[in-house]
């Protein structure tokens, strides 16, 4: 029975909910919550998930949770090109873009605060889903929710009346008006517990009443607004949408029966987030949004650069705190303040931002401040780049260049000259430089010795590698790449070059010089560099121009090459030359490791030159080197040159180890008779194959003699002799006749005939043409050099290869033959023989033009006479080839020409007949 009850009471409700239901949620009766708190609890939840009831409603608690939300009230503002205030504000930013004469900063700052209010309402709803505070003043139209439980439980909703009463069942009513939320609870609480013994109550506040505000003066949406009567004036203002363009957000004034209550900046609650002005608004209140005030502009090293509202008698210093304060980069001793005077001209007065005075100057609207940045230079840095192991800039103290750099392992690439350094120093205020030269090694290993120089502010110390060919430079050409992307992202499609301001004044620079000018003479334009080798070329060069400002490449300076680290020392003293000084560079040449040009050291002399240029080479000759010098007085420039004792001037002779002067010029001499190591490679048949050395001079019998000769197996007629110097020239004859090829195709076609081949084909050929790669064979006659025959010897050269085959006893036929195919040597068979064993020739072979390629490389066009014919003679290993005729015509096209000529010479004797 139980059992059925229950099925009955849940299809009852089940029933009552479906014929109640809403599209979201149900509102349950009281009778329907009844019979609800009847069923089992797993039973409640199921059907409160399946219709949407408030599980709290079920349970009864007055003290439910409300999930307090807010609703997106605005929406970001649309441009309304129909307004005239808009177009007139388009129409002005316009035209300051293209107003040169501005600031680029001026037209990138933007008024601050003006963010916050980029929206406008979407619905004038009061917002009532907010927690109710204790002082909220309670009034007319509020709704009070009191629950009794203890003796008896019931629940009452009561809306305060419009004379401030609450009628309150069986007490009758209760004047609540003037009173806080909170003093309301007391109250109620006090007379409910008086007047009905052993009933508790709890009060919460229900609905909420709306006021009506209306809101004046520059809104973005004026008017009047419904809204709840806990809404504050930032809350008013977000409905109306904020402020518009002219609006001020620091005295937003509450008028409450034609007086002032209060007012509102909005920087305190922007700035310093103190809303103790957003005052709470009653029904009929006035917010009133004045004009803007004056305006004054802060950019450059500020935290946030933008236009602030002024406010009488503000500050430079209150300025500045509203823009967050100043940067670290910042130079605030050397600010400047752009002011209209009286005149209605402009003015710059300069603030020290660090002293009370330019603090405490007052602002004025109008005001444009800059703050200035400082700048990129270092004051009394040390700059070491080069071969070391931390590269950069260090902290000038009384130091030398061992306190600098204290070990040779610790502080030095392993790669590391230890015989040459430099040291870059300016000399006075218009950046001029020298350069004074150390020895690392000795430096740091004999700290008091003389190459141990003290340093001075901002000197560069510059270390290099020993070997240039040993670095991986993978990261310095990946930062090269990088940064050539950029320019080249910069040019475009661009047909200028990528500096567009270059561009522009050398075709300025161009029309003034024709002006003036007809002709340039003694002007030698080199050979135009390719675009891309231009920009590469054109990038490292500011690249090394820079080397000691530019953080990335002083990183990567331990892998650049003497001369890379050289070139902006030596660009500089060659800049600052002049008729009285000269250019402080030398240079050096010969037998040296680093040949090339090299800055001109204070008291430098050849040793010292010798040291920069990494030592001599192997086969210097010592005895004697040459200096050339410009001698230059008044009248004349003359060369002259001096003979030096090398040796005694390494050896500490004085005399011998001059002082060099400006473009010096030493040659290192190469020891008479002197050669690298050569060498030639013999393979094959010879009793001794393998590599030989050999002196300049040396003969190619030479070294078969001291390979030991000829085996019994050798085959001295088809031997290979190969040079690299004849390959060399073969493969610029091929590149000759490609260039040859292409001219004639451009011109006529291949053919006789006048008939011109497909371009793709033309194309291919030329391709396969260039793709060729020469042998460089040199035809020798062993046998004649074997006999001793001097004329037929040979001189060597270095990487020179010989190779002796074993016997050769075959006869190749190729080309236009029926059978192409190699046959077997046989003493006494002719050339003809050979023909007939391979079929003949074909239709198309060229019989007149047979040759023969002998076994040792050279051709043979045989000769036919009735009388001797010794040339045909075939010796082992030789072959014969056909060529192609290339005017070979078929038959019907023969016949075709044939009948053609004699009809034209038969209309020729008709003619000539008729006359």
């Amino acid at each position: 029975m139980l059992h059925k009850t229950k099925n009955l009471l849940i299809a009852g409700l089940s029933a009552l909910i479906i014929l109640t239901t809403q599209a979201n949620a149900v509102t349950p009766t009281p009778q329907m919550l009844e019979q609800f708190k009847q069923l089992p609890k797993a039973e409640q939840e199921r059907i409160a998930r399946q219709y949407g009831i408030d599980p709290s409603m079920i349970s009864g608690s007055s003290n439910k949770s409300v999930n307090v939300t807010n609703p997106n009230v605005v929406e970001p503002r649309e441009d309304k090109d129909n307004k005239e205030d808009k177009d007139q504000y388009k129409e002005k930013k316009k035209k300051n873009e293209f107003d040169f004469k501005e600031d680029s900063d001026k037209d990138a700052l933007k008024r601050f605060g003006y963010e916050m209010f980029e929206g406008e309402p979407t619905t004038f709803a009061p917002v009532t889903d907010v927690p109710v505070p204790s002082d909220y003043m309670v009034g007319p139209g509020d709704v009070i929710k009191v629950q009794l439980y203890g003796k008896e439980s019931n629940e009452y909703s009561l809306t305060i009346n419009r004379d401030g009463t609450v009628q309150i069942p069986d007490l009758g009513p209760v004047s609540v008006a003037g009173l806080s939320f909170s003093d309301l609870r007391q109250e109620l609480s006090k007379r409910i517990k008086q007047q009905m013994i052993g009933i508790e109550s709890n009060i919460t506040m229900g609905e909420l009443r709306s006021i009506r505000i209306f809101i004046a003066g520059d809104a973005y949406k004026p008017g009047s607004y419904t809204v709840s009567s806990l809404s504050t004036i930032t809350q008013a203002l977000f409905v109306a949408g904020g402020v518009n363009e002219i609006g001020s957000l620091r005295n937003v004034q509450v008028k409450r029966g034609g007086k002032l209550v209060g007012s509102l900046d909005l920087y305190d609650l922007l700035l310093r987030g103190d809303a103790s002005g957003d005052i709470n608004l009653r029904s009929g209140d006035v917010v009133f949004i004045p004009s803007i005030g004056g305006l004054v502009s802060v950019a450059g090293e500020v935290q946030r650069p933008a236009i602030y509202e002024l406010k009488k008698n503000e500050t430079i210093a209150d300025v500045i705190n509203m823009a967050a304060g100043i940067k670290q980069g910042a130079y605030p001793k050397n600010s400047s303040i752009e002011r209209y005077n009286a005149n209605g001209l402009k003015t710059i007065v300069n603030v020290d931002l660090t002293s009370a005075k330019g603090n405490n100057t007052l602002a004025k609207a109008g005001d444009y401040i800059r703050v200035k940045n400082a700048s990129n230079q270092y004051e009394d840095a040390i700059t070491v780049v080069g071969a070391v192991v931390r590269p950069g800039k260090y902290q000038w103290k009384q130091q030398r260049i061992s306190d600098l750099m204290p070990s040779i392992w610790g502080d030095l690439l392993i790669s590391a000259d230890l015989d040459y350094g430099l040291i870059i120093r300016e000399i006075n205020k218009h950046g001029d430089i020298e350069t004074l030269q150390f020895a690392p090694g000795e430096a740091i290993t004999s700290p008091n010795s003389v190459q141990n120089l003290a340093l001075q502010p901002r000197d560069k110390v510059m270390i290099f590698n020993f070997n240039d060919d040993t670095q991986n430079r993978f990261e310095l050409n990946s930062l090269v790449k990088k940064r050539v992307s950029k320019v080249e992202a910069l040019k475009g499609d661009s047909l200028l070059d990528a500096d567009l301001f270059k561009a522009g004044f050398e075709t300025l620079d161009n029309s003034v010089a024709k002006k003036y000018t007809n002709e340039i003479a003694g002007v030698v334009l080199s050979e135009k560099e390719s675009e891309e080798q231009s920009l590469v070329s054109s990038e490292v060069a500011k690249m090394l121009s820079n080397l000691f400002e530019d953080r990335d490449l002083i990183k990567l300076s331990n892998v650049m090459s003497r001369k890379e680290l050289l070139y902006p020392i030596v660009t500089k003293l060659t800049l600052q030359g002049n008729a009285q000084q000269g250019i402080k560079i030398v240079a050096i040449a010969g037998k040296i490791r680093h040949p090339g040009v090299y800055p001109l050291t204070n008291n430098a002399t050849v040793t010292d030159l010798l040291k920069a240029a990494g030592g001599l080479l192997e086969g210097a000759y010592t005895e004697r080197a040459e200096l050339t010098r410009t001698h230059t007085t008044s009248i004349i420039s003359d060369i002259i040159h001096k003979t030096i004792n090398l040796h005694a001037a390494i050896n500490g002779s004085q005399e011998d180890n001059l002082e060099l002067k400006g473009r010096d010029m030493v040659t290192i001499l190469t020891t008479p008779e002197w050669q690298e190591r050569k060498v030639i490679e013999i393979k094959g048949e010879v009793k001794f194959p393998g590599t030989y050395n050999i002196r300049r001079g040396e003969r190619l019998s030479d070294v078969i003699a001291r390979a030991g000769g000829f085996t019994e197996f050798a085959y001295p007629s088809a031997s290979v002799f190969v040079r690299e110097s004849v390959r060399m020239q073969e493969q610029l004859e091929i590149k000759k006749l490609a260039d040859q090829l292409r001219r004639d195709l451009a011109t006529r076609g291949v053919s006789k005939d006048g008939s011109t081949i497909n371009y793709s084909e033309a194309q291919l050929m030329l391709t396969d043409l260039e793709n060729i790669k020469a042998v460089g064979r040199l035809v020798v006659d062993l046998n004649a050099i074997k006999l001793g025959i001097p004329e037929a010897d040979l001189q060597l050269e270095d990487s020179d290869v010989l190779y002796v085959p074993t016997t050769k006893q075959t006869v190749a036929v190729m080309g236009e033959v029926q059978h192409p195919s190699t046959h077997r040597f046989k003493e006494g068979l002719t050339l003809e023989d050979y023909l007939q064993m391979s079929g003949g020739s074909r239709e198309r072979g060229d019989e007149d033009r047979i040759y023969v390629i002998k076994a040792n490389g050279s051709v043979m066009m045989p000769t036919k006479s009735i009388w001797f014919s010794s040339e045909s003679q075939i010796s082992a290993g030789d072959t014969v080839i056909i060529p192609l005729d290339t005017e070979y015509k078929d038959n019907l096209t023969l016949w075709t020409q044939v009948t053609q000529i004699i009809y034209n010479t038969a209309v020729a004797f008709a003619a000539i007949s008729g006359l």
